[in-house]
């Protein structure tokens, strides 16, 4: 099934969307067929997309379940050091050894492949195809969960309007709306104005798409009855003898579960060697729980040797989740974990230089230092620590640029075995699967070992507890310091009988604090938890950190302003 990167593109093709659009896409209907899919199961969605309806899961689950790999990162730096490209190479090159593959990943959000992060569909030789529909809506569920997210806000507004029972106090609505682009004016706005038709005057606020909790819903829900009784369990404010009200209670969860019933349908694609890639939900790695669907899961582990996924940004926040939260929600146990490195990424924790977000590397760091890699390793060791805080060895996972020196993957190979792991060299972007063949005949290896597997904290800690575990274990903080506002809702909710939920942790993703400014492993320092939400929908309570921003904003040479469209009718400058 796999071929060579050269039958695919021209030599003269170099950039990420030149490659996506000379390759050449197969048929959906022949990726599906290699899945082993029910053919009435594939739902052709235009041109090298599909649906999967969701009658395939009874028949797969009867067939055996392939090795579960997770991708995952030390901290990132503000361009990020290629987790989904690396996921997709990886895929790549398990196919060349003889396995099948398939990877799943998140659905891109529109807010950061419009502002400066561009797209999420790999690099190079290591894309998922079709870029520029996978980018740009794809098949529209983010925007479903927009609409089934802002109908409940609707009827919110609606309810109050009417005085509708149960009676809402309009001083605790929680449910906000969501827009799926950056929006700063949106952050914090004023609804009802105009006269008593136009509602109750109130202030409200946007969150972006992807840290909706309708969004986690649809990525942990395990078939449609079950988006439909989590969707039931939204808490959309109090009421006035300050009881929660719900999605159920106001009579909004069934509409909503409409507009989601074809979007909970993952979305099955292929990667530039033919690779199945299911993309499915697309929840932010810092601000939400950072990992695709777990029926994508369940369908790539019933038809392949191995499913490969992505989590959001560094192993403290997107693998902690995977592990905590979706693990926990699933069921399913990881074999294996990959931890993403970069030359560049372990010389910016060494301090010496400043990376600003939108803007090329400083020469320096481009320079041959394999000094500042050690000095930037305690980074590294620290998230190897949390990928084995949760019982797995991960491999380290070298994403080679043309820039970097064989002395600095020296000094990564030096660090990695002065923790006892595996590093390898991967070259996926550039060489495809062909480069990744030592990763994967790692990651195969490792997957044989028994894994031990375990969580963080047991399901009985008490709320705060599991945050601070979270904080301390992992973030390497000497405690945490609640807001009394978050230390109430805390207490409140472990009395009501929520205290058996897990924690997502919103926080910066460019440290292990929450200050992005303090790079490496930093000591001495205590999370500030500013406030909590109770997402009893998804099935967690979620903390914000810090100055976590739940709806970014464009910067002043956002990428939407150079995508355009050329004189053929071809898209310009999306990457």
């Amino acid at each position: 099934m796999a071929i060579q990167a050269s039958e695919q593109v021209p030599a003269g093709a170099n950039d990420n969307l030149s490659i996506a659009r000379a390759a050449r896409l197969w048929p959906i209907e022949e990726i599906a067929h290699h899945l082993d899919l029910p053919g009435e199961a594939v739902e052709p969605y235009g041109r090298g997309i599909a649906k999967i309806d969701l009658s395939a899961m009874s028949i797969l689950s009867q067939r055996p379940r392939g090795r579960y790999v997770v991708v995952t990162s030390m901290t990132p730096t503000p361009p990020g050091e290629g987790k989904t490209t690396t996921a997709i190479g990886l895929v790549q090159g398990l196919q060349r050894l003889g396995y099948t593959a398939t990877v799943a990943l998140r659905q891109p959000s529109m807010g950061p492949t419009l502002g400066l992060k561009g797209g999420a569909t790999g690099g190079g030789y290591s894309q998922v195809l079709p870029m520029e529909r996978i980018n740009l809506h794809l098949t529209g569920d983010l925007h479903a969960v927009g609409a089934a997210h802002n109908l409940l806000a609707a009827m919110v507004d609606n309810h109050l309007h009417h005085r509708l029972t149960p009676e809402l106090d309009p001083r605790e609505i929680l449910w906000q709306r969501v827009i799926d682009l950056n929006d700063r004016a949106l952050r914090n706005i004023v609804l009802g104005l105009g006269g008593r038709g136009n509602g109750m005057p109130r202030q409200g606020s946007f969150e972006i798409t992807a840290a909706s909790e309708v969004m986690a819903v649809l990525a942990l829900a395990d078939s449609l009855a079950d988006l439909r009784w989590r969707l039931g369990r939204l808490i959309v404010g109090l009421d006035r003898e300050g009881q929660a009200v719900t999605a159920e209670q106001i009579g909004a969860a069934g509409a909503m579960t409409v507009l989601l019933k074809e979007a909970l349908k993952p979305n099955l694609l292929q990667t530039l060697e033919h690779a199945p890639a299911l993309i499915h939900a697309g929840p932010f790695g810092n601000i939400a729980h950072g990992n695709s669907s777990i029926i994508a899961d369940h369908i790539g582990l019933h038809t392949s040797d191995f499913l490969v996924t992505e989590a959001g940004f560094g192993a403290d926040m997107g693998a902690e989740r995977f592990f905590n939260i979706k693990c926990r929600t699933s069921g399913l146990v990881p074999d294996a974990a990959v931890l993403v490195v970069t030359v560049r990424a372990l010389k910016y924790h060494s301090g010496r230089h400043q990376v600003v977000t939108g803007k090329p590397l400083p020469a320096s760091l481009l320079a041959e230092h394999p000094e500042e890699v050690l000095e930037g390793g305690a980074n590294l060791l620290k998230q190897i620590d949390n990928v084995r805080a949760h019982g797995l060895t991960p491999v380290v996972a070298i994403n080679a640029f043309p820039s970097d020196h064989p002395s600095e993957y020296a000094a990564i190979h030096e660090l990695a075995a002065s923790a006892g792991v595996r590093a390898v060299v991967s070259t996926h972007v550039r060489d495809g699967g062909e480069g990744a063949l030592a990763l994967a005949e790692a990651i195969a290896e490792a997957a044989e070992d028994n894994s031990d597997f375990h969580f963080l904290y047991p399901a009985e800690l008490p709320l705060a507890d599991k945050i601070e575990r979270i904080a301390t274990r992992l973030y390497g903080a000497d405690g945490v310091d609640f807001s009394p506002q978050a230390q109430e809702r805390l207490d409140a909710w472990q009395h009501e009988g929520y205290g058996n939920l897990p924690v997502c942790i919103a926080k910066t993703h460019q440290s292990l604090s929450a200050d992005p400014k303090r790079l490496g492993a930093p000591k001495g320092w205590r999370l500030p938890v500013r406030e909590v939400r109770l997402s009893a929908g998804a099935g967690f309570v979620y903390a914000l950190a810090g100055d976590i921003l739940t709806l970014p904003g464009f910067s002043a040479s956002p990428a939407a302003t150079r995508i355009d469209i050329d004189e053929n009718g071809e898209t310009v400058n999306l990457n």
